[in-house]
């Protein structure tokens, strides 16, 4: 991996006004990708490993994927335009013939979910990262809260990931 990537993780996720707050980002930097709530839940149910009843959407492509021996390789989350975010699914295919990447543009709250479903890196673009707003002391704040039992509604829907 070259210095053109920045290596992160999802640091929480958190109830939004329009939707969820996920937090990515690493020791040096947090910034915030809005998504669905929906979204929001499916990747936090992935990155605790709840398990389902019945299979959802990304439970599904994980299953085609594995059924054609594809497997996500990587996450990047690639630019930032009018407030909308892009990003890269990297998948590999490995059968008899060789191994095979194959790069697909798709929103950041799926690339994450099918992420943190197979346990894959995420890395966000480094000219990208250096735009964004840090928000790791607000995450910080939310964490305390949460940790410290003071009412407040964010502090107690916080969830560190």
């Amino acid at each position: 991996m070259n210095k053109d990537v920045v290596p992160v993780q999802v640091r929480g996720i958190l109830p939004a006004n329009s939707g969820c707050a996920v937090f990515i980002g690493n020791d040096e930097k947090v910034f915030v990708i809005q998504v669905e709530n929906t979204m929001g839940w499916i990747i936090g149910n992935f990155l605790k490993e709840t398990p389902k009843d019945r299979p959802l959407t990304h439970d599904l492509m994980n299953s085609i994927f594995k059924g054609f021996g594809i497997s996500v390789e990587r996450v990047i989350i690639s630019d930032l335009k009018n407030a909308t975010y892009f990003a890269r699914l990297i998948l590999q295919q490995q059968n008899e013939l060789g191994k095979k990447l194959v790069e697909i543009d798709a929103r950041p709250s799926d690339c994450i979910a099918l992420a943190a479903a197979q346990k894959r890196p995420i890395f966000v673009a480094s000219a990208l990262f250096e735009q964004v707003e840090d928000m790791s002391e607000v995450l910080a704040k939310i964490n305390e809260q949460g940790e410290s039992g003071e009412s407040g509604e964010a502090g107690e829907q916080s969830e560190e990931v």
